[in-house]
């Protein structure tokens, strides 16, 4: 009689052989190593940039000037992050032409730049405090270039959509028009790069899902668009004044010329009735009696046209005076915008 299977000798190493379950269990253990090691890859690759983010802002410790930038334009811990991981520096006139000027095109007004893969954006310092807003919102604008080069390509594609989607149906703006236009002419490789930018500035009121977009930057996208309108304001007043100086001038001019035409014509009829007078003054004194008082009236029209000319041509020149002082202003305001310009103090 064979005897019971619970008798063989459980201290025995080949009591697993009649199963074979020691080679499966060695195979298995591999493969779930392979498979940790493959899940720790992927992981590694998703969290790359996170991790060269952290050892970019390791020792990172920004300017008050910086976290007051970020704070003003309410960007979110990840808005911050970005703005925190290219080093952002609000530069001189003289450092930010090292830095953003490119000496060998000619430049139009540069605020701000953004060295690409994350290598750097500069602010320039604007003192002016007409001009207060400018600094927050090239700011924000330059940490939207970042933002907008980190994004993958579909994710890349589709915000694209969106921006090309407001910008043909949606934009009513003529001055952001404008100068996306211009953008077009000049940067026509960055065009929807440049509109990430400028949307999320300076337009008041977008479409729901750019709102929400945006939203992973800025707490309060407003705020921003309010720092534009207010410096713009600076601007327009002024621009507004001189337009209403140059009205008034052209007016002044067409009523200066107009009397000036009047007054030649009556100056010609009172040298014709002088000459007149003076051929019978000495041969027909009761008809040249008749003709003085008409004569004289014409010479006092004429005496009043010439000093209602004086002081139209002097009200002219104080106008051409204060037109002038305003568009100093103007110029100053340019100029303080102007990195490639600076003023001695």
């Amino acid at each position: 009689m064979s005897p019971p299977m619970n008798s063989l000798n459980t201290d025995s190493p080949t009591s697993t052989i009649p199963n074979a379950k020691t080679p499966k269990s060695r195979h298995g253990g591999l493969l779930f190593a392979l498979l940790i090691i493959l899940i720790l890859a992927a992981v590694t690759a998703l969290n790359k940039q996170a991790i060269e983010d952290w050892w970019r802002l390791r020792q990172y410790n920004p300017p008050t000037a910086i976290v007051q930038l970020a704070n003003q334009n309410t960007m979110t811990d990840y808005g911050r992050k970005l703005f925190y991981i290219n080093k952002p520096e609000v530069a001189s006139k003289i450092d930010f032409s090292k830095r953003c000027l490119n000496r060998d095109k000619e430049q139009t007004i540069v605020l701000g730049c953004y060295h690409g893969i994350q290598n750097g954006i500069y602010v320039l310092r604007v003192d002016d405090e007409r001009l207060d807003g400018v600094e927050q919102v090239t700011a924000a604008h330059e940490m939207l270039h970042a933002a907008y080069d980190r994004l993958g390509s579909s994710e890349r594609a589709k915000v694209d959509d969106m921006l090309d989607d407001y910008y043909k149906n949606g934009l009513k703006d003529e001055r952001i028009k404008n100068v996306i236009d211009l953008y077009k002419k000049t940067e026509p490789n960055d065009l929807v790069n440049e509109m990430h930018s400028i949307f999320g500035t300076e337009i008041s009121s977008l479409p729901v899902n750019l709102e929400q977009y945006y939203s992973q930057y800025f707490t309060k996208r407003s705020t921003i668009v309010n720092y534009a309108n207010t410096y713009r304001v600076a601007f327009l007043k002024l621009q507004n004044q001189v337009k209403d100086y140059d009205s008034q001038l052209t007016t002044q001019k067409t009523q200066i010329d107009n009397l000036q035409a009047d007054l030649k014509s009556q100056l010609g009829v009172i040298n014709t009735r002088q000459q007149a007078m003076n051929s019978i003054r000495s041969t027909n004194p009761v008809a040249y009696n008749a003709i003085v008082n008409d004569y004289n009236r014409l010479v006092r029209e004429y005496n009043q046209g010439v000093s209602d000319l004086q002081g139209q041509i002097v009200t002219y020149n104080e106008l051409v005076v204060a037109r002038n002082a305003v568009a100093v202003q103007e110029e100053q305001l340019v100029n303080a915008l102007r990195a490639d310009v600076v003023e001695v103090k």
